[in-house]
Order: structure tokens, then C-alpha cells, then sequence
């Protein structure tokens, strides 16, 4: 017998063009484990890198970085939850940079400040050696160290806020605004409705009035 004939496509029915999956080299590392460390079950891992021709070096890196991916999501979700990281909304891409920088410099305090603190753990914790605080257990007992260190900075002297904007009085330095950048599956730009722009009000049951 012979092959079968497809389908017929239902009335009013477009047939899409069939798309041939693209080729995509890299190279695939699956790490094995003799004995896992909590005793559970050994399931393979597969590892995929874009680069092709991997040399040994190249590969154990790939699979030594991939053992550091939980550490790398814990100083993530330090920065977001305890600093702040995403909390200010900033209107300039350079103010965005100023505050990434003062971020890392708070982290690095305290790791620095790591021998000079003591475990102030709670009542459920864990005692933990003094080498090996936490960045969020040296936190707490920051304000006691302030109290053991100098400052370099002189003595607040008292002052009063400034006047700032009359009231009633409009904001003469509009913000800057940005573009999202956002593209389109087709490559192009995206560009705002004309209804959506500034100025622009879309009445409903107006009759649409065709272009010129």
C-alpha cells in the first residue's frame, strides 16, 4: 500500500509552512557522582555549553560553575532582600550604576567586618564557626561594631531643611524619559499606538476617521 493522503484541511483553514528546527553546536557534559552527599538517589545531569571543541580544563570549569550557581542565587537574593537592591526607582541609567557600587561596597563590608564579629545567632540557630558567619549574621551585630570603631567624618552640625518647591507651584525639570528598548518577534522596533501616545485621547463610539 501506498503512503497516505493528508488530511484535508478544514473550510477556512490556512496551511502554515513547516519550519526546519535550526542546528545549534555546542557541546554536552553530564558529571557523575559516586556517592551523592545527603545519600539520595543518583539521577543523571546533563550540562549543555554553547562553545564546541571543549578541552578538559573548559569542562570542569563547566561543571564546577554550575556547583556555584546556589551561591551566586544566595548573594542575589541578599542584595534584593536585605539591601535593597531593586528598591529605589532610579530615572537614569548612571544613578542605576552608583547604586549597584554601593551595594557591593555594603557586602564587602561586612565580609570584611567577618573576624571582628561575634555569632549572634537566634535561639532556633545553628552555632556556626567565627571564620564562617554569614553576611546576614554579621549584620546584626554591625551596630555594635560602629561603637569600637573611629570615623573619619567630623561631628553633624544642626541645620534645617530647605525651603524646596512653593506650593501650588509646577515642576519646571520634567524627568528624563528613557526608551524600553523593547523589539518585535520580527525584528523591528516597537512603536506606541497613536491612541497610546502623549495628547492623544481614544474616545469610545467616536467613528474612526480614515487617514489621509
Amino acid at each position: 500500500m501506498g503512503p497516505a493522503a493528508p488530511a484535508a484541511a478544514p473550510p477556512g483553514h490556512m496551511a502554515r509552512p513547516r519550519r526546519t528546527a535550526a542546528t545549534i553546536e555546542g557541546t554536552v557534559i553530564r558529571p557523575v557522582v559516586q556517592k551523592p552527599p545527603s545519600g539520595g538517589v543518583n539521577k543523571p545531569v546533563w550540562l549543555w555549553w554553547s562553545g564546541t571543541g571543549a578541552t578538559t580544563v573548559e569542562a570542569d570549569r563547566c561543571w564546577q560553575s554550575f556547583l556555584r550557581r546556589f551561591d551566586i542565587e544566595h548573594i542575589f537574593r541578599l542584595f534584593k532582600d536585605i539591601f535593597g537592591w531593586t528598591k529605589p526607582r532610579l530615572r537614569s541609567s548612571e544613578a542605576a550604576d552608583r547604586w549597584i557600587w554601593l551595594v557591593i561596597a555594603a557586602y564587602v563590608q561586612l565580609r570584611r567586618a567577618r573576624p571582628l564579629a561575634t555569632d549572634l545567632r537566634r535561639p532556633w540557630g545553628k552555632p556556626t564557626e567565627p571564620d564562617r558567619l554569614t553576611p546576614a549574621r554579621v549584620r546584626r551585630v554591625l551596630r555594635n561594631l560602629h561603637a569600637k570603631t573611629g570615623s573619619p567624618a567630623g561631628a553633624p552640625k544642626p541645620s534645617r531643611p530647605g525651603p524646596g518647591r512653593p506650593p501650588g507651584s509646577k515642576n519646571q525639570r520634567p524627568a528624563t524619559r528613557h526608551d524600553v528598548g523593547r523589539v518585535l518577534a520580527t525584528g523591528e522596533a516597537f512603536s506606541r499606538p497613536a491612541h497610546h501616545k502623549v495628547g492623544t485621547k481614544l474616545c469610545r463610539g467616536a467613528p474612526e476617521v480614515p487617514p489621509a
